[in-house]
């Protein structure tokens, strides 16, 4: 066989274990039922809120959990109750996203084109995201060296990295634990990992 050919083969079958990783990580979350699935973001958001980055963090990235993913609200309360910034994701087209700080008015926020809530920006301040202090990610899947694996459309992947200043943190559920996930030199591992347990 070609090297050109192996080279093929050899992606597609990290593309397809990637395909299968998330497909069961998202059923195994799925399986949560949804007062399971609200106690146990609640945990997460109070393991989170006693770390040492969340303590130190001004400025935080959150996000808008969908579907299966942990919820924040929790953290969300906590965090304005500090007085912290807390800054969103905007998807402002295919694999791009900026970070925008909502005003409490009304019209803030407005459901995206992936279902997710987001802010508007005419109704928000933009934040550059070196001013970002710390950053959580939602996942479909993560293991216990901190790679984070998501939807597959490289949103966070882009981002991240100019987040120079950030700790870069995500939410997730025990059962999204996987022994191994395949990487490749773009994505972006997570410093920490906190589930309802532990923290990795």
């Amino acid at each position: 066989m070609c090297t050109t050919c192996a080279g093929y083969h050899v992606r597609r079958e990290k593309l397809n274990d990637r395909e299968q990783i998330r497909k069961s990580a998202i059923s195994a979350r799925d399986c949560l039922g949804g007062v399971q699935r609200q106690e146990l973001s609640a945990k997460i958001s109070e393991h989170i809120a006693v770390s040492a980055e969340f303590q130190e963090a001004e400025i935080i990235m959150l996000y808008k959990g969908v579907r299966g993913e942990v919820r924040l609200e929790k953290l969300e309360q906590i965090a304005e109750h500090a007085g912290k910034r807390l800054v969103y994701p905007l998807c402002t087209g295919p694999g791009e996203m900026i970070a925008l700080e909502p005003k409490k008015e009304e019209g803030a926020w407005e459901k995206g084109a992936y279902g997710i809530m987001e802010p508007v920006r005419k109704h928000s301040i933009v934040v550059s995201p070196e001013d970002i202090d710390l950053v959580i990610c939602p996942c479909t899947a993560f293991d216990e060296k901190g790679n984070r694996m998501g939807m597959g459309a490289g949103y966070y992947d882009r981002f991240l990295p100019q987040c120079a200043n950030a700790v870069v943190i995500a939410a997730a559920f025990e059962v999204q634990k996987v022994e191994r996930l395949p990487v490749d030199e773009w994505d972006y591992s997570m410093e920490r990992v906190f589930t309802e347990e532990r923290t990795y």
